[in-house]
């Protein structure tokens, strides 16, 4: 393993736990415990709690805190609560996406972005080249991060808890503590299900697990691993940046519209989502299944249904992996507009042979 990997405050505990290590966003990360698919069916029918602490934390301090985060980003944040989360891309001139992240509003003059692992110097660049007199402090390596997710988790948190946080709304979070630890308690999550996700100082996130899974696993909670993350967020047509979006794809394009608040003020990008907005997107991300056993993975080349596996790719698959939960092959690609209607048919490239595939309505999965 390259010693130049870093680990999270839990590394050993998920370790002699089962979790097979691999590299993951210059971490060593578990890719799964007992398997993926108990692991997704555990998350789907009962519990699962994640270990997402290389995700990154960039907080925004000081007057003009709160304009600045809304000019970063394409959605709404002057229209947030105190205490309330929302999604949304942040994009460069372009309209190209730098990344998807949360930003958290705490006031006019404090603001937490949460940005992805893998894009962490690219994206700390971005926020301080435009941030100005707006102090920006990196706190992701010494901030710890769980995910608490599934039907059960309310019920988990609560009895750890006191019932703490039960009230908390959807997009929604709090200061407070679990198991006597200083903690953020968040009501979102990238899976699909209800639940939460929960910071702390790095010194606190062994006792926090610890305390979750002595509650939670009696109920079925287990420990998960990227793979059925994965797997998970798939199924909910959650976007994995890299895979589905990149600085080559806009928000209009992948499907992500209801994050872009035109109406809202000026933001980075605004023109030229402004200017594809009235164009008409040229493509768009759609959800697939094959109408065959086989599995299309990312990268694959899709070709027109029938034009055989020679044919010039149209476009190349962004996502696709089993589904446990729908039981059949899915997956997400960004297809020519024309082509993108559910029940449009297109094939894929696999080992030279092609295989058919269906545009069908998502997401794949939606909790009851």
């Amino acid at each position: 393993m390259n010693e130049t990997l870093r680990r999270t405050p839990i590394y050993e505990e998920l370790k002699a736990r089962g979790g097979k290590m691999v590299p993951f966003a210059g971490y060593e990360m578990p890719v799964q415990f007992e398997g993926i698919i108990a692991e997704h069916t555990a998350v789907r029918t009962k519990a699962g709690v994640f270990d997402v602490s290389h995700m990154c934390e960039f907080w925004l301090e000081g007057k003009g805190a709160l304009e600045y985060a809304h000019r970063l980003v394409t959605n709404d944040v002057l229209g947030l609560e105190d205490g309330q989360v929302c999604y949304t891309p942040m994009c460069l001139q372009s309209g190209g996406i730098v990344d998807d992240l949360l930003v958290y509003r705490y006031g006019q003059e404090k603001i937490l972005l949460v940005v992805n692992a893998a894009n962490h110097d690219k994206d700390l660049l971005h926020v301080q080249k435009h941030a100005g007199s707006v102090k920006v402090t990196d706190r992701s390596y010494e901030t710890g991060q769980l995910a608490l997710q599934g039907p059960l988790a309310m019920e988990i948190l609560a009895q750890v808890t006191g019932g703490k946080y039960s009230d908390l709304g959807s997009f929604r979070f709090i200061e407070g503590e679990v198991a006597g630890h200083p903690c953020i308690v968040s009501r979102t999550g990238y899976t699909g299900e209800d639940g939460y996700e929960i910071y702390c100082p790095n010194e606190s996130l062994l006792p926090v697990f610890q305390a979750i899974m002595k509650v939670g696993e009696p109920l079925g909670c287990r420990p998960i691993g990227l793979g059925a993350r994965d797997t998970l967020r798939l199924e909910a047509k959650l976007c994995l940046y890299g895979n589905d979006i990149d600085e080559t794809t806009t928000p209009l394009e992948a499907a992500l519209s209801w994050t872009v608040k035109l109406e809202a003020g000026d933001f980075l990008g605004r023109d030229a989502l402004v200017k594809q907005k009235e164009a008409g997107v040229p493509r768009k991300l759609v959800g697939f299944e094959m109408c065959e056993r086989a599995i299309a993975r990312h990268g694959y080349p899709v070709v027109p249904a029938g034009a055989g596996p020679d044919a010039a790719p149209i476009a190349t698959i962004a996502s696709g992996s089993p589904s446990p939960t729908v039981g059949k092959n899915i997956g997400l690609v960004y297809l020519p507009t024309a082509m993108s209607k559910i029940g449009s048919e297109f094939d894929v490239v696999i080992r030279g042979k092609t295989a058919r595939a269906k545009v069908i309505k998502t997401p794949f999965y939606k909790r009851p």
